[in-house]
């Protein structure tokens, strides 16, 4: 039964999913239609705030293609590369293959999603070479199951956002929040860490259990491996573009800057700081900065989504967003539906779910929380909900669906060259799965 589940969900997703460009667009005009019923607009009305929202991502969405390409960066590191392939070459069966690409994913995408889905593309390309018949697109698709966690995890935007303090948490907590809220709070905080303890436990096995009797194993032009070739060292130019002198002298500085940061601030990671520390580790484990420059290069094509999306999504977010005279708009309402049916035990619930809707439309944690953290964290206050609790239950809505959002699989699936609709089907049973578990542990335990 549980086969004729997954393989229904796989043929579904291969039958209608379009392409996720055509995917924003539709979404786009989706939300459109939405906002002239909701909102009472005019087609005019609504169309300036969509091309206002259209180069509203702009400072954000760096932020996004900064952590791709550093994450990237990291995980192409030799060191990294020699590790992933010899605990590849030590793994013999297709479901512990399964099993241990699903952990690489989860554990990757808690310490960087970036890192997360890079890593775990490479890796499972590196199981498929190796692990007779074991299904490809299965492969990918346990690893990308672990992008479910990073919200949870230390790249999170929306706990690092409240971890920032300032005006910016200010504003997105609709003036609720004028104190920043220690990791403590949110990503070490009992309840999460339970949720992602659950789904490294159950993702695996889950996944496992995924795989079909006929797998589809990888397309042979996929496994050919270019040499690399090393560059010459003729002229000065050329020898102080590979010094190690010069790199071990950048970390030095880098070094001295996160101790003055870390003794005035403490240990508290916002983004740039995230950004800025995967940049600076990743220098040092490739080891000089051309070397680096050249890794940072090969991922750049990963960040093709980033820079052609996101300015659709960002015009998505303006039409979410848009309201009329009154002050309505769809994000209100849609938010404000979920809180009119909710109590203080199930608002966590609640507003999860309608997170996981809004991230269909809006596939960005950051943006998500500017649109929904002026609504939601006023309305948990009033109804007796820890602010940071409903910032999470946003967090980890916005991290479920993309599992049936493809925005965000773009870059492992250029890594592993497959289409999307590979391995939507068997992400649509993890959005099932993980879904519960998560509204589970928001309604026992929070």
């Amino acid at each position: 039964m549980f086969n004729a589940i997954t393989n229904a969900s796989v043929q579904l997703v291969n039958r209608y999913l379009p392409s996720p460009f055509v995917f924003s667009i539709i979404l786009t005009l989706i939300a459109f239609a939405v906002g002239l019923a909701v909102t009472g607009q005019s087609m005019i009305a609504m169309a300036g705030h969509w091309g206002n929202g259209l180069w509203s991502l702009h400072s954000f969405a760096m932020q996004m293609a900064l952590i791709l390409v550093t994450g990237y960066a990291f995980a192409s590191a030799p060191f990294i590369q020699r590790l992933l392939d010899n605990i590849a070459s030590r793994i013999h069966s297709p479901s512990t293959a399964i099993i241990v690409s699903t952990l690489v994913g989860l554990v990757g995408s808690w310490i960087n999603w970036g890192f997360g889905l890079i890593i775990g593309a490479i890796f499972a390309k590196s199981l498929a070479k190796k692990v007779a018949n074991v299904d490809y697109p299965l492969l990918v698709a346990a690893a990308y199951s672990g992008f479910v966690i990073w919200h949870g995890g230390f790249s999170g935007s929306i706990p690092l956002t409240l971890s920032s303090g300032g005006d910016t948490l200010l504003t997105l907590s609709g003036n609720v929040m004028t104190e920043a809220v220690p990791l403590s709070q949110t990503i070490f905080a009992g309840y999460n860490l339970l949720i992602v303890c659950l789904l490294v436990v159950i993702l695996p096995l889950l996944n496992r259990f995924m795989h079909p009797k006929n797998p589809t194993v990888i397309d042979p032009k996929l496994i050919k491996k270019e040499a690399y070739v090393s560059p010459r060292r003729d002229t000065p130019a050329q020898i102080l573009d590979d010094s190690r002198i010069v790199a071990i002298v950048l970390l030095a500085l880098a070094l001295m800057y996160y101790i003055s940061e870390f003794s005035s601030n403490g240990f508290n990671l916002g983004l740039n700081i995230v950004i800025g520390l995967f940049l600076f580790v990743g220098l040092l484990s490739h080891g000089t900065l051309e070397r680096y420059y050249r890794a940072v290069n090969s991922g750049i094509g990963g960040i093709t989504g980033i820079v052609l999306l996101f300015p659709f999504y960002g015009g998505i977010m303006g039409i979410m967003t848009g309201a009329n005279a009154n002050g309505i708009s769809i994000s209100t309402q849609v938010t404000e539906f979920f809180v009119n049916s909710a109590s203080a035990d199930s608002f966590p619930i609640f507003a999860f779910l309608s997170a996981g809707l809004v991230n269909v439309f809006v596939p960005s944690g950051g943006g998500q929380f500017a649109v929904q953290g002026p609504v939601m964290i006023p309305a948990g206050v009033e109804l007796g909900v820890n602010p940071a609790v409903t910032a999470m239950a946003v967090a980890w809505g916005d991290a479920w669906t993309n599992m049936i959002q493809p925005f965000w699989a773009l870059p492992l699936l250029g890594i592993a060259g497959l289409d999307a609709r590979a391995i939507m089907g068997y992400c649509l049973i993890v959005l099932a799965v993980s879904g519960a578990i998560i509204m589970g542990v928001f309604w026992l335990v929070v």
